[in-house]
């Protein structure tokens, strides 16, 4: 008896490893300053989630397979807070070059995200769930 009551400790409590965040997943943005605009995917980094860009594209919607930000992480240690945000993060934005403190906010297939450098912020609008 002591076996299954022990393999069930087990299981309960490694339950929440095996399940996947519903953050993770490819993420296409909005447009940027230029129009181009990106798919990240997210993924678990340590206790935190980073998301790396996996395709870039341009203003007419074609993909650029040599962009050189392709490769590059634009989300790192974002922590989940629960109920679908997650805070204490950074966000690259490659069109303007900057890192800001970020925050985002899921919603079913949608993401919000946020960022600010010192008290000025920029709503880096609701990106889309790819897959």
């Amino acid at each position: 008896m002591r076996v299954p009551a022990a393999f069930g400790a087990v299981l309960a409590m490694t339950g929440a490893a095996w399940a996947a965040d519903p953050v993770e997943g490819v993420w296409q943005t909005i447009p940027d300053d230029n129009g181009h605009y990106g798919q990240i995917e997210v993924k678990p980094c340590g206790a935190a989630f980073c998301g790396v860009l996996v395709k870039a594209f341009d203003e007419t919607g074609t993909e650029v397979t040599d962009a050189p930000e392709i490769g590059k992480q634009i989300i790192w240690d974002m922590v989940a807070e629960g109920d679908g945000f997650y805070s204490d993060g950074k966000v690259w934005s490659p069109d303007r070059d900057k890192v800001y403190d970020s925050k985002m906010r899921l919603d079913g297939d949608g993401l919000s995200v946020e960022g600010c450098v010192f008290f000025i912020c920029r709503d880096g609008g609701t990106w889309r769930r790819v897959k």
